[in-house]
């Protein structure tokens, strides 16, 4: 039997760092862990609204969040956050207002920040997303693939692994297509490896998207 295990849970501790950064009560948790996925959620919404960037990526790589007594910090790393901040301070109010109302809190301050990335097609949210754009508009998922490939090589990585599952193409029978570029070493802890997995949805149906991504060797 294969032993599968996500492999950013599989590095904590050794490379990768939590997303959320909070303590509660133990019977709190569940209610901190809801929370975190309403901010996740409404921040996407209003990017999904609002920004209808090149190919349809938002670009959102991770959204990080902070929770202090009073205070909870939202750091959003976007590859192209190019009209969050061409519309200024007025855009980030506006999104601000949007999380406090679906949190409805009110003694906690709400703080959020976004920060640039360098090279986002080394990232495997945003290429999953530029990946899910080009199979919405009917482009051979092959295509696609490749594509992909040859953007996160310009990124300089060391190797990448995309995988993509469903009814590829139409075709009746759902199936598995991968391919890999590099070394993606999923056994070795000291590996620095991104993943992500991401649900698309086409006229076919529900397609999946895997990406593991190898960045770095400490």
């Amino acid at each position: 039997m294969g032993q599968k295990i996500n492999p950013l849970g599989f590095r904590l501790g050794a490379n990768q760092g939590h997303h959320s950064l909070w303590f509660a009560q133990p019977q709190k948790y569940s209610e901190g862990l809801q929370e975190d996925q309403k901010i996740r959620d409404c921040i996407k919404n209003y990017v999904q609204k609002n920004m209808r960037i090149f190919s349809g990526v938002e670009g959102i790589s991770r959204i990080e969040i902070q929770k202090r007594i009073d205070l909870i910090q939202v750091i959003i790393y976007m590859g192209f956050p190019k009209l969050l901040i061409e519309g200024g301070s007025r855009r980030i109010e506006e999104l601000q207002m949007n999380v406090q109302k679906e949190l409805n809190c009110v003694n906690q301050k709400l703080n959020i920040a976004i920060t640039r990335i360098a090279n986002p097609y080394g990232h495997p949210n945003i290429l999953a997303e530029f990946i899910a754009g080009q199979l919405k508009n009917r482009v051979s998922f092959r295509k696609a693939m490749k594509k992909a490939i040859e953007l996160t090589e310009q990124a300089g990585t060391k190797g990448i692994q995309v995988q993509i599952a469903g009814r590829l193409d139409g075709k009746e029978i759902a199936r598995v297509e991968w391919i890999r570029e590099g070394r993606v070493p999923l056994q070795t802890i000291r590996a620095k490896i991104d993943y992500c997995s991401y649900t698309v949805r086409t006229i076919y149906g529900v397609l999946g998207i895997k990406i593991w991504i190898f960045v770095d060797e400490e």
